[in-house]
């Protein structure tokens, strides 16, 4: 998660909303990521989808079966369902998302066999995206 929190200050340096994902497979760091929505002028630059697209490309397949994705901040629905769909079986976030987070409005896009752990270093990922939306209102 610490990576992870090291991505998502890349974003916040970037002006970027600051969530960083990073993907691990058999012990090994395969993806990191972090939002790039403004920079790519795409909104499915998600640091999620971002790093799937990684992991799925060093791997050389779709399923990302034998990884684990850690991410700063509860996916959105969009990013739950490229992670259901990606069949990553554990899921570590930090801070929920009270808003737009996938437990809200799509609580079984995730694969039915995936574990999902939220709370990791959650005050350090709470800081942080408090932080930017405070600079920037």
């Amino acid at each position: 998660m610490r990576m992870a929190l090291a991505e998502a200050q890349r974003a916040f340096d970037k002006g970027e909303i600051p969530i960083g994902a990073v993907v691990v497979c058999k012990g090994r760091v395969i993806a990191r990521a972090h939002n790039l929505t403004e920079t790519l002028i795409d909104v499915t630059a998600h640091a999620e989808m971002q790093a799937i697209t990684m992991a799925a490309n060093e791997l050389g397949g779709k399923y990302l079966t034998d990884c684990t994705l850690y991410v700063t901040v509860e996916p959105c629905p969009m990013c739950a369902g490229a992670i259901g769909w990606a069949q990553i079986p554990h899921i570590v976030y930090g801070a929920p998302d009270e808003k737009r987070g996938f437990r809200m409005y799509a609580p079984r896009v995730l694969h039915p066999k995936a574990t999902c752990i939220g709370g990791a270093l959650e005050e350090e990922c709470r800081e942080l995206m408090q932080q930017f939306f405070r600079e920037r209102r």
